[in-house]
């Protein structure tokens, strides 16, 4: 029997109900993605890309009922990102690649973008050819929302997000306000390339497709003008990271330059996703 001083205390199962009240997440998978691209410290890992697989898991808050696409994550939008990045990215460790990847996708939505937050990340890398056969290293790290923090710059555009910068390379998300556009310009030192994250840009002058990436030469100008009513979204890796004074703008007619074979071939998106 209990004695009448003794501390009340809820029974086991009772006690583990309320701690449990929180809803398991929403899990999307993607195993086995395969991307060729820079990592490692050797000198012949630092000019030869080389196969680097990629598992991520994204946690999102539980939803009952996902009738439309903007209520979650498009996974193929989510691995030509993560494509993009690492194919335009040079990186020396795993760990940075890791990283990078874990801003870019717990980063909130761009402006542009209509999808779901992702409240939790894992990330999975693995250099099957690193070891010349004798074994497989590979990485995994797991991030929270809460762990990722983005700058963000105002320009006469609209605004920057900075998702992630080391000395070698910046990665950005470009977002253009409705109405704005970024002018005329080109860049003489700055390696670029710009993946658009949504169908309401032109390039150019000439409407431009979500997911089409380009990679710009030196010296050949290009603008983004957003004449619809909604943000806009370019994401930009530039090598060596932003320099103002590389983004020299330009007067007379842009020049042409031929997209970048899409990582994945992407059908228009039905109206009302």
């Amino acid at each position: 029997m209990r004695s009448k001083d003794a501390p009340e205390t809820a029974p086991a199962d009772e006690s583990r109900a309320r701690t449990d009240t929180r809803r398991r997440p929403d899990v999307i998978e993607i195993r086995g993605l395969r991307v060729e691209c820079i990592v490692g410290v050797y000198p012949q890992e630092r000019d030869t890309p080389q196969p680097l697989e990629i598992d991520v898991r994204l946690e999102l808050e539980p939803v009952l009922e996902v009738h439309r696409l903007r209520q979650t994550v498009d996974y193929a939008a989510i691995a030509s990102q993560i494509a993009f990045l690492l194919q335009h990215c040079r990186f020396f460790l795993l760990e940075t690649a890791a990283t990078a990847l874990a801003r870019l996708l717990l980063a909130p939505p761009a402006l542009g973008e209509e999808r779901a937050r992702i409240q939790a990340a894992t990330v999975r890398l693995v250099k099957p050819l690193a070891l010349g056969g004798i074994g497989i290293p590979s990485l995994e790290i797991h991030r929270e929302a809460a762990d990722v923090m983005l700058g963000r710059e105002d320009k006469p555009f609209g605004t920057v997000d900075i998702v992630h910068e080391t000395r070698e390379v910046g990665v950005y998300r470009l977002n253009v306000a409705p109405g704005k556009r970024i002018p005329l310009h080109v860049h003489r030192v700055m390696e670029e390339a710009e993946m658009v994250l949504g169908d309401n840009l032109l390039l150019n002058g000439e409407p431009i497709a979500a997911g089409t990436v380009h990679k710009w030469p030196h010296g050949l100008a290009h603008r983004y003008d957003n004449p619809s009513d909604r943000w806009a979204s370019i994401l930009c890796v530039d090598s060596p990271p932003f320099l103002p004074s590389d983004e020299v703008e330009v007067s007379g007619e842009p020049g042409r330059a031929v997209p970048e074979r899409p990582f994945l071939e992407r059908p228009k998106i039905t109206v009302g996703a």
